[in-house]
Order: structure tokens, then C-alpha cells, then sequence
């Protein structure tokens, strides 16, 4: 089989689990060199076993900007400039307005928003030039949910990020675009502090209101992102590719 990334550096932020973790085992099966980040250390250290010796993982904090110096140089030590940025770091988290602090604000927006754009902008100095960038978004972002206000504005400022980092960027020939899912199967809600119960209604919900009632796999969300990784892409830039069962249209 011929390998579409064979080489590649890759750096995903927040691969040791969920999408990321998939995208990771995919472009590794591919040929890429792999660095994955997250902030706990076990479950960065359990995802880089599966992914094998092409990889290894940086115990980093998107929402620290302090942090991005010391994870790219570990990159360029290791496996040298880097070809395919995911900045995938994101967490998920529903309040009503009358709820929302000034802390869950920071907080949501200090990982969703800050935190790409931290993400893109400290990498510049380490990418090769024509790298491809891909931002995690979520289909959501055109949608008004009842206790999303932060969260879904967090999304569609990663979308207008996407936009001007790919007209900034051309130059370099680097790519950059955006990769909106809809419901998948990872355990994000519970990670969110959702009890099983909260988490399975929510799924439910997501499941029930796209056009193919279902939640996806991660396997069929990674697929998405290596064709936004590959040369398959090589005229798109600024691009939102939505993999979300018909959600956003319905």
C-alpha cells in the first residue's frame, strides 16, 4: 500500500485520546512521523505505545503559551521541521448564560480560541515550507445551541482563523484549513464532567438530529484529516470540510 505521508512530520495537539489518537494511529499506518501532545501523562504515554517507534509524545497545555517553545524544539531535536500541524486541543462544555463565569469563559476560550491560534503562530519558525495546517473545528459552529454560547462561538473563531491564517500564509505555500465534525464516539463529554448519564443524552441527541442518525467513528473522522495531510488536498486552503452525518444542513 502506498504510504500518503511516508516521512511526514506530524504534530497533533491533544492526540492521546478521541480524535486526535485516531488521526495519530492513521498518519502513523501512513508513514509520518508522529508527535502527539496532551496534558496528562499517562494516557500520552499508553496512546504513544500504540502508535510504536515513529513517535513520541510532549506532555504540553495549549492554553500556555510558554509551552509551544519548548514542544517544537523537542520536534525539530527528534524528526526536523514539521509538515503537517493538527491543532486538535479542544475541550467541550455547555453552560446557559445566566451560568457562565469568567473562569468557564477563560477556560473554554483560553484551549478553543487562544489556544489554536498560540498553537499556529509558534509553530511558524518550525514548518517546513507548503506544511498543511488543519484546525479541529465543529459543525455546531453555524448552529445556535441553548447553552453554547461560548463553546460554538469558540468554533467559529477557529473558523475565522483558518481564513486569514490561509491568506497570510500562501506565500509559504502552507495550507490551512479547517476540519468540522459533527457527533463521534470518543468519551468528550465525560470529559467534560458530564455524568454517563448527562453523556449518553447527549449523544443521543446528536445521534437523532443528523440525517444519518448515528454518531461517527474516529476511524471515519481521521480519514477526513488525511486527505486535508496529503497531497489529495493540494488546491485547498481556507476550506471547512464538514464530516458531520448531514447535521449542519438539517
Amino acid at each position: 500500500m502506498a504510504e500518503k505521508l511516508k516521512n511526514k512530520v506530524a504534530v497533533i495537539t491533544g492526540g492521546n485520546s478521541g480524535i486526535g489518537l485516531g488521526v495519530a494511529k492513521l498518519f502513523a499506518s501512513e508513514g509520518a512521523k508522529v508527535v502527539i501532545t496532551g496534558r496528562n501523562a499517562e494516557t500520552l504515554d499508553a496512546a504513544v505505545k500504540e502508535l510504536g517507534s515513529n513517535a513520541f509524545g510532549v506532555v504540553s497545555n495549549v492554553s500556555n503559551i510558554y509551552s509551544f517553545e519548548s514542544l517544537y524544539q523537542q520536534v525539530e531535536n527528534r524528526f526536523g521541521k514539521i509538515d503537517i500541524l493538527v491543532a486538535n486541543a479542544g475541550i467541550v462544555l455547555f453552560k446557559s448564560l445566566e451560568e457562565v463565569t469568567e473562569e468557564i469563559f477563560d477556560e473554554i476560550t483560553g484551549i478553543n480560541y487562544k489556544g489554536v491560534f498560540f498553537t499556529v503562530q509558534k509553530a511558524l519558525p518550525f514548518l517546513n515550507n507548503g506544511a498543511s495546517i488543519i484546525v479541529t473545528s465543529s459543525t455546531v459552529a453555524d448552529k445556535g445551541i441553548a447553552g453554547g454560547s461560548v463553546y460554538v462561538s469558540s468554533k467559529a473563531a477557529e473558523r475565522a482563523l483558518v481564513r486569514v491564517f490561509a491568506a497570510e500564509l500562501a506565500v509559504k505555500k502552507i495550507r490551512v484549513n479547517a476540519l468540522s465534525p459533527g457527533s463521534v464516539d470518543t468519551d468528550i463529554f465525560l470529559k467534560a464532567g458530564m455524568s454517563q448519564e448527562v453523556s449518553d443524552n447527549m449523544s443521543a441527541f446528536f445521534a437523532g438530529a443528523v440525517a444519518l442518525k448515528r454518531t461517527a467513528s474516529v476511524e471515519e473522522m481521521a480519514k477526513g484529516f488525511l486527505f486535508l495531510a496529503s497531497d489529495d488536498s493540494s488546491y485547498m486552503t481556507g476550506a471547512d470540510l464538514t464530516i458531520d452525518g448531514g447535521f449542519r444542513d438539517l
